[in-house]
């Protein structure tokens, strides 16, 4: 994403001075400025209504539910900015954790909406790294009959882009920035530094 307050934003966001609060703030800004774009080809429907002078056709949308799934826990910062540009969406979570011994993605919490094969789901993680957790609930969700899915990160790694890619190409991913590289550690550089721990105020 190129747009000048978004990326305003998150080089705010990128700051390590930036305080839990503000920090919180700007999650939430970016991420319903970057749902605006990832909303962009929701289909519209016709239906006359009737101004103060007279009547007219106006466009709405055609009926397409939308959930979003944010991954625990750092998922939840970005929910807050979604729902303020679609209040009538659904919100399901899913938790990963991953093997110790595998290294496997192991999925220890999913609550999704009851209807959620017929909605188009937004999966939102501020982060992707490596991809494996993302791609992961992607999998998870798929499994309960999910068709329309969409990948919404605030920061991604071109290594997590791929793995994504490789694993779900039905998936469209959207990033309001595709940064340089991981490093030996597994973070995103220049990245933020952990969003849980940052959104939270935990180390």
């Amino acid at each position: 994403m190129d747009h000048p307050l978004i990326q305003h934003k998150l080089s705010m966001i990128r700051d390590e001075n930036t305080s839990a609060k503000d920090f919180r703030e700007l999650i939430n800004e970016v991420a319903l400025l970057t749902a605006y774009e990832v909303t962009r080809d929701l289909p519209l429907q016709s239906r006359t209504i009737k101004t103060p002078i007279c009547q007219t056709e106006g466009k709405f949308l055609s009926g397409r539910m939308i959930a979003v799934v944010p991954v625990l826990r750092a998922g939840l910062g970005m929910v807050e900015g979604i729902l303020t540009l679609m209040p009538a969406a659904k919100v399901g979570h899913i938790g990963l954790y991953r093997d110790p011994e595998t290294l496997e993605p192991v999925e220890y919490y999913c609550k999704l909406p009851v209807d959620i094969e017929q909605r188009e789901v937004i999966v939102v993680d501020p982060m992707l790294a490596t991809g494996g957790s993302a791609a992961a609930a992607i999998g998870f969700i798929k499994k309960r009959g999910c068709k329309r899915i969409k990948l919404m990160n605030l920061i991604a790694a071109p290594e997590g882009v791929k793995f994504v890619q490789e694993a779900h190409p039905d998936v469209d991913i959207f990033v309001a920035a595709l940064d340089e590289k991981l490093n030996e550690h597994g973070y995103i550089v220049p990245g933020l530094g952990d969003a849980g721990d940052r959104l939270f105020g935990t180390k």
